[in-house]
């Protein structure tokens, strides 16, 4: 599990899944069941360039979201800028609905001489890439819409290798830990891209050149290096696991439950968050919002790095789930009502610092949590496929739903408002599961 048997090296022993055919103790190929525990650990080289290739995708897909797209598209029109990102998210959004399942169902399904997983996260790579010169090609808002739903789908298939590989490879034990590399480089890659962005300088398909270019590179380590292991089972026709898949919430209350966290925690962060460099211009009026954003972005960055390998570890090491994500939903609730109490720069720094703390520990143990309740083992890339619609959708479509807040109900305050107590909704969620600690 650790890695592939270079030129030069020695032979290896199977790894005990494969001596057994591929399939783990205690599962069924034929009629699947809840996914059992992975042997052996994964090591630290392994988690490494697990993490690396989050990065990329990461910062590929948020220093956009933060600063390439609002500006690409107030250069394009400036008098509906607003509109204009709401509909470009909320295109991204929609297609989340049905790429996600899809492309997990189509994965566990999946056989190729590199491995299923693998496959999907080196061609979700090469879409990415492409989506993201298309975006910065575009010339109107329509342009920029279809670029960037082109490389939203390439981050969506990559998804559903790299999510499944965390369910089977990696011990629960080890999990949370495994989590913290997804979501602790989710912070960096953000600021990451944003540096890279300012220091290309050179407009819009400079900046999305860039970001093009260090996503295939921090990938090559992962993609180069990893392995699948065995497949256990498989499902008997692309239909039937679509239809698993879909089905799953109806019929496991945990899996259900676990989803409307996800879904609501991550549409509240997404609400604070989305707007930063309009309420920073226009709401809080700052002489350098561009330069205030990344100094905010900076803050969040320490808090949320910080939190997430901290909250995985020990999630980890005591062996409990729940408390930790419901705590850090609050966290990120009450960051939200700094803002509404008193809407400043300084106020600005606290949320930032609060907000990242609750949504870094959330993240790294939500992960760890999500692959604890998942109901069949032949299905493992369609049940994480609608798990991540959970995740990412709500930062697809929460411009959309922010844009009509700003602009219909009362600005920024009500939108903050409405992303705390979203937020607390999350956490009461989280608080129904039963089968996980």
């Amino acid at each position: 599990m650790e890695d592939p048997v270079l030129p030069g090296e020695g032979p290896r022993p199977p790894h005990p899944s494969q001596a057994r055919g591929g399939t783990r103790e205690g599962a069924d190929p034929a009629r699947g069941g809840p996914l059992d525990e992975p042997d052996g650990r994964v090591g630290r080289a392994w988690t490494w360039r697990f993490a690396c290739i989050w990065l990329g995708l990461w910062a590929a897909q948020l220093a956009p979201v933060q600063l390439l797209l609002p500006l690409q598209l107030e250069d394009l029109d400036p008098a509906h800028k607003v509109r204009d990102f709401g509909l470009v998210n909320g295109l991204a959004g929609l297609a989340a609905l049905v790429a996600l399942p899809v492309f997990g169902a189509l994965c566990d399904r999946t056989r190729s001489a590199i491995g299923r997983r693998r496959v999907w996260v080196a061609g979700g790579v090469a879409v990415y890439a492409v989506g993201l010169l298309l975006t910065g090609a575009a010339t109107d808002w329509r342009s920029v819409a279809a670029g960037w739903l082109v490389a939203q789908l390439g981050m969506y298939a990559a998804m559903a290798g790299l999510t499944a590989t965390i369910a089977d490879q990696v011990p629960a034990g080890q999990r949370g830990t495994v989590s913290a590399a997804v979501y602790g480089p989710q912070a960096l890659g953000i600021l990451l891209g944003l540096v890279l962005v300012t220091v290309l300088g050179g407009g819009a398909s400079t900046g999305y050149a860039g970001l093009a270019v260090l996503l295939v590179v921090v990938a090559l380590p992962w993609l180069l290096r990893s392995r699948d292991s065995a497949p256990v089972g498989r499902p008997q026709s692309f239909a039937a696991a679509l239809r698993a898949t879909w089905e799953a919430p109806t019929r496991h209350p945990d899996y259900a439950w676990a989803f409307g966290g996800r879904l609501l925690v991550n549409l509240g962060n997404a609400l604070g968050t989305t707007y930063l460099l309009y309420f920073l211009t226009d709401g809080l009026r700052l002489d350098d919002p561009e330069g205030s954003l990344l100094v905010l972005t900076l803050v969040y960055l320490v808090a949320t790095v910080s939190a997430t390998w901290g909250g995985g570890v020990l999630s980890d090491r005591t062996g409990r789930r729940r408390v930790f994500v419901a705590g850090a939903a609050v966290l990120q609730a009450l960051a939200c009502a700094v803002l509404v109490v008193a809407p400043s720069w300084p106020s600005a720094l606290v949320a930032g610092l609060l907000l990242g703390a609750g949504y870094g520990a959330y993240t790294s143990v939500d992960q760890a949590l999500v692959t604890q309740v998942l109901p069949d083992a032949r299905t493992v890339a369609g049940d994480l496929g609608v798990m991540n619609v959970a995740a990412v959708a709500p930062q697809a479509l929460a411009p959309l739903m922010a844009s009509l807040v700003i602009s219909q109900l009362g600005g920024y305050d009500v939108l903050f408002g409405l992303a705390g107590a979203v937020t607390v909704l999350g956490a009461l969620s989280v608080a129904r599961i039963r089968s996980v600690r």
